[in-house]
């Protein structure tokens, strides 16, 4: 397939950058900074932009299978950094015609899982106060793929690890898979490449996690 991968850059964009060219795939990274971007590949195209040009972006789209996005706030004082810039990927696709989206999003943004024990209710209840305004931005990020005419995909892992990747991990399809605490960036990656050409995952949220 021809990808674009937005947020390249990032843990997780760089696992699927290098994740799709091992799979054959022909990849377009966009990049704001091609200094912090190691990957190589013959089938690799880094792509500068920081995403504030919708004309841009909108060439870094045009011609593409499907788009994935590892775009995401690093911290509190960047919330609201996700959805706005979600928006113009999604007005470049719309423009473009593109169709297939893959984002990454967070655990606490979906349904709680059913017969979840008590301390891992407890944990989530922390975890989504200390980051409120992270998974407030998020949730407003689905509310504009839920709006959008593409055929999304919204992959929402537990706290992200550095390990290495193992492709043995749990997923649910509209749901949160019960004591997901964790799941490396590598497995987050491998699991929206898979995601791309399953049309159950079509306009869904799907828990990820060990």
């Amino acid at each position: 397939m021809k990808l674009t991968v937005f947020g390249a850059t990032g843990g997780i964009g760089q696992e699927i950058v290098k994740q799709a060219l091992a799979a054959g795939h022909e990849v377009t990274a966009v990049v704001r900074d091609p200094a912090r971007f190691a990957v190589t590949g013959e089938r690799l195209t880094v792509f500068r932009s920081a995403l504030s040009d919708p004309e841009q972006v909108r060439e870094a789209v045009a011609g593409r299978d499907a788009v994935l996005s590892g775009l995401g706030a690093r911290s509190r004082k960047h919330a609201g950094i996700t959805t706005e810039l979600t928006r113009t990927v999604l007005g470049a696709m719309d423009a473009e015609g593109v169709r297939r989206l893959v984002v990454v999003s967070a655990a606490p943004v979906g349904p709680a899982p059913e017969r979840q024990p008590l301390v891992d209710r407890l944990i989530g209840k922390l975890v989504s106060a200390v980051l409120k305004p992270v998974y407030v931005d998020l949730t407003a990020m689905e509310g504009e793929l839920a709006r959008s005419a593409t055929d999304w995909t919204s992959v929402r892992p537990p706290r992200l690890l550095d390990g290495r990747l193992t492709g043995k991990y749990r997923t649910v399809v509209g749901g949160t898979p019960p004591s997901g605490r964790t799941i490396a960036r590598a497995d987050v990656a491998h699991a929206m490449l898979a995601v791309l050409q399953d049309p159950a995952t079509v306009k869904q949220g799907v828990g990820v996690a060990y």
